[in-house]
This record gives structure tokens, C-alpha cells and sequence, in this order.
């Protein structure tokens, strides 16, 4: 069997990726008691003709004591031999208040008495005990509806059972740092294609720019510092047990250096690891 819990703030998107994993063939529960969870993997694992593919929906609209008691929940699980993966959505407070101002939708936590943004921190606290738990993290403060799907498909449904699912993101600084990275790498001091008129559309994915970049000596050496770094360290993290690992490369604009390298580096790691995806926060 195999569990995903999917949480997240509400406006975040948590409920298109609910729905995603049922296109893909899950069976899928929203907003589902957090007291419940056990008992109901557990028959649904026992039932007459097993579900193989679970997803299961929970939210701050949960009782405080069962968000509360989300660790000994997933303790229940483990002690059932149910595993499970926690896929948490997130998202900046200014994104999601200005979502829920242009749909007209009132946030569940709000009230005459607490306002929108209060809600919203409210809602954070609340679910922060699975937040704590996640394996993996998507913030969507920069994504769109598309995109999320897009992202649920390649980290969640194509991970192979037990092996490491590896994200290479590159980013621009000038529009934010990912805040569901687990490295952050900064290549700023890097020269810039930027700079060279023939090259300024271009981005990092165009032979003229890897053509530019491969032939400065500070980005082979940044290269291959970061390849050591990473060949060092993600088998660390394989071995203890992560499934999901997100290396995000900043540049100034996310055009051309971060493009580049996340791209030379999702090279150099997919013969080793089944699931090796490429993001490009600032590109089309």
C-alpha cells in the first residue's frame, strides 16, 4: 500500500494536488479526521480486494487535539506496517490573501472576529505539527495551477519505491528565494551572459550560452565544486531515509548561470538516480 498524506494551507493548492493524485488513479479522501487515518488505512489495506494507491487530505479544519496528536497518529501507521509520505503545500501570507481577495472566498479559519490574515497565522500553527513531518515541501507562492500538477506528477507518481526522488531548481534572487529548497546554492559572482548583447535573450538552455559558460574557468570550477559537494552528500541523505531532495541554484534573474547549472547537474546525477527533474522557476 501506499499512503500519501497531503496538507497545506488553504488557498495553497492543496486540493489540486488532492485531485491530481486522483487522476493518476488514487484513491482520494478530503478533509478526513486525523484521528481517523490509522483506522482507515488499516481496512482499507484489509478490505476484500485491497487499495493499492491511497491519498488522503488533511487540514486545519481537523479538531486541535488531532492535529496535536499527529505524531502518535503516524506512530499508529508505523506500528500497523503502513508506510506513508506527508506532501505539504505552502505558500507566502501575501499570496494568499491575494488570492482569497480576488476569488471572493472566505478562508475557513476567518470570522467576524479574525481576519484574514490573522487566519492565515492561525492556520500555520495549527498545521505546523505535519508541516514538521513533511517529506516533501511545495511552495507555490511562484507556481501555477499547472505547474503544481506538473510538479505532484514528476516528484510524487514517477518516484520508484525507495529511491531518492532529486530535484535540480534554478531561480532568480531578484524575485525571491525558494523557500522549499533543501540546499541553496548562489552563483552570482559567476560572469554574466547578461552582459554580452548576442547572448542577453538567450537563457541557459541555449547552445550560445552554454557555449559562453563553458568556456569560463569560474564556472567549471563552480561546477565541479558543486558536484563534489553533492556526490558527497545526497547519498548521506538517500541513506537516511529521505525520499525527496530539492537543490535550488540562484542567479541574479534566473535566465542564464542558475538555468545552466541546474541543468549540467541534473546531467551528472540521472544515470545514478531513477528520478532527476529540472525546474526553471523564472522561465515560460
Amino acid at each position: 500500500m501506499k499512503l500519501i498524506i497531503v496538507s497545506g494551507l488553504s488557498g495553497s493548492g492543496k486540493s489540486v494536488a488532492l485531485h491530481t493524485l486522483e487522476d493518476l488513479g488514487y484513491y482520494c479522501i478530503d478533509n478526513l479526521p486525523a484521528g481517523l487515518l490509522s483506522a482507515l488505512a488499516l481496512e482499507l489495506r484489509l478490505a476484500a480486494k485491497p487499495v493499492e494507491n491511497i491519498a488522503i487530505g488533511i487540514d486545519a479544519r481537523n479538531l486541535p487535539q488531532s492535529l496535536q496528536q499527529f505524531n502518535e497518529i503516524l506512530d499508529q501507521l508505523k506500528a500497523q506496517g503502513i508506510s506513508n509520505e506527508i506532501l505539504f503545500i505552502t505558500c507566502d501570507q501575501a499570496t494568499l490573501i491575494k488570492r482569497f481577495s480576488e476569488t471572493r472566498r472566505r478562508h475557513p479559519l476567518s470570522n467576524e472576529n479574525v481576519s484574514l490574515a490573522e487566519a492565515v497565522d492561525l492556520e500555520r500553527q495549527l498545521l505546523e505539527p505535519i508541516a514538521r513531518r513533511a517529506d516533501l515541501f511545495i511552495d507555490t507562492s511562484q507556481t501555477t495551477i499547472h505547474q503544481l500538477r506538473d510538479l505532484v506528477h514528476q516528484r510524487v507518481e514517477r518516484r520508484e519505491e525507495s529511491r531518492l526522488s532529486l530535484m535540480f531548481q534554478s531561480f532568480g534572487f531578484k524575485h525571491g528565494i525558494p523557500s522549499d529548497a533543501d540546499f541553496v546554492f548562489d552563483v552570482r559572482c559567476l560572469p554574466n551572459p547578461h552582459w554580452q548583447p548576442e547572448l542577453r535573450a538567450l537563457t541557459g538552455r541555449d547552445e550560445a550560452v552554454v557555449q559562453y559558460l563553458d568556456s569560463e574557468t569560474q564556472v567549471t570550477a563552480m561546477l565541479e565544486n558543486l558536484s563534489g559537494f553533492l556526490d558527497t552528500w545526497i547519498p548521506a541523505f538517500e541513506a537516511d531515509n529521505r525520499s525527496y531532495l530539492t537543490v535550488a541554484i540562484g542567479c541574479t534573474g534566473g535566465q542564464h548561470r542558475s538555468v545552466y547549472l541546474a541543468e549540467k547537474l541534473a546531467r551528472h546525477f540521472e544515470g545514478r538516480y531513477p528520478n532527476v527533474t529540472t525546474r526553471h522557476r523564472e522561465l515560460p
